[in-house]
């Protein structure tokens, strides 16, 4: 039975508020339709956002556009962020991109933080239902799903979008696929103020992203615009890595010591980077889904960014969860009484975007993984040059 909205507004419900969810809830409003996202963190000033995103001008930036938001993503782009050091694991600088202060915004980087607060500075003052953690949804027999909360609360709604990234629990409602690890285990260290505390790593880093990269395994530093580094170390080891290492990521300075020993035969400068890093390593294991994903329509629900083509992070993931976000909501905006034929419109797109961008992002992961000289190689073969 497909869900027919005739005689009232359409309920869209919206689990998770990062990018993609909030630019579904943007570009919705921009046309007019409501909905309601529900973010289990207790406030918008809960944790913080992670580093940078690039947000690139046919993607990101092009949903940025649809929600109406393109001076606002202007004054909070870092035309800089695209500069670019890249070095193999003995310190020799291969490749170095300056962007010019007048460039265009071609894949500019952006704070995760002020993304998500233009985004939300763009919407109704009860568009997020904070402390909202989604358990569970049962479908009604008249159409449409209750939802169901960890605090105990439950709310109805005509379309369910799991916009709930790699670990999504709306996804079990439509199939069973699960992120599976794909070898790589990966762990982000801060430095702060590297300016004033650290002024010859500043130098060494520039204004935007730094790789060093050997062999199955990297250290990367990102400048952010509040002036900290984020520091990210790359290594190819088992998916139970993390709990067999013995590792204390909470005591910064002990696993600073035992990290640096994975990196013994690099460049001292590049090592440097994990010695400065001044607050807990955060362990993340790297997962994806099955490329091109797809499955059989189910009423009433339907899933964008990560939830939908969970990939290897080679900077595409917001930029496309923010495609869905948009995508979607225009579908809906053309089609408000039939919602149902609006998810399949955006779906049979979704799915072929997702997998071409999975089957690149596997390929870019691999040249990553295979050192700063296959890296090199790559650009040049697009016409860069050292």
């Amino acid at each position: 039975m497909s869900t027919e909205i005739s005689g009232r507004p359409p309920r869209i419900a919206i689990v998770g508020a990062g990018p993609g969810g909030l630019v579904l809830a943007r570009v919705l409003h921009v046309h007019g339709i409501g909905a309601t996202v529900y973010e289990r963190e207790p406030s918008r000033a809960a944790r913080g956002q992670g580093g940078m995103l690039d947000l690139r001008a046919d993607t990101g930036q092009w949903a940025l556009q649809e929600a109406g938001l393109t001076e606002g993503f202007r004054a909070i782009a870092r035309s800089e962020g695209q500069d670019l050091r890249l070095l193999d694991e003995n310190g020799t600088l291969l490749l170095r991109f300056d962007t010019p202060d007048d460039a265009p915004l071609a894949k500019p980087e952006v704070d995760r933080a002020d993304l998500r607060d233009l985004l939300l500075g763009s919407l109704p003052g009860d568009a997020v239902a904070w402390g909202h953690a989604y358990r569970s949804a049962e479908a009604l027999p008249e159409g449409g799903w209750r939802l169901r909360f960890a605090d105990g609360t439950s709310a109805d709604c005509d379309l369910l979008v799991g916009a709930d990234g790699a670990n999504s629990r709306v996804r079990p409602l439509l199939t069973d696929a699960r992120p599976a690890h794909i070898g790589l285990n990966t762990l982000e260290g801060v430095i702060a103020d590297v300016d004033r505390t650290h002024p010859e790593i500043a130098a060494r880093l520039g204004r935007g992203n730094y790789w060093a990269l050997g062999p199955d395994r990297g250290v990367s530093a990102q400048r952010n615009g509040d002036g900290r580094v984020r520091v990210y170390l790359s290594l190819h080891t088992a998916e139970d890595w993390f709990a067999t290492c013995g590792i204390p990521y909470d005591d910064p300075a002990r696993a600073g010591t035992e990290l640096a020993k994975l990196f013994t035969e690099w460049a001292p400068e590049i090592t440097a980077l994990i010695a400065a890093c001044d607050g807990p390593f955060t362990p993340r294991a790297i997962t994806s889904l099955p490329v091109g994903l797809s499955w059989a329509g189910v009423p009433g629900v339907t899933l964008l960014g990560d939830a939908a083509h969970l990939m290897p992070p080679v900077g595409i993931g917001a930029n496309l969860a923010m495609v869905d976000g948009a995508e979607l909501a225009l579908a809906l905006a053309a089609c408000p009484d039939d919602l149902d034929a609006a998810v399949r419109a955006y779906e049979e797109t979704m799915f072929v975007r997702g997998a071409e961008a999975a089957r690149h992002s596997e390929a870019v992961q691999k040249t990553v993984m295979s050192g700063a000289r296959g890296v090199l190689e790559f650009f040049q073969s697009r016409g860069a040059s050292a």
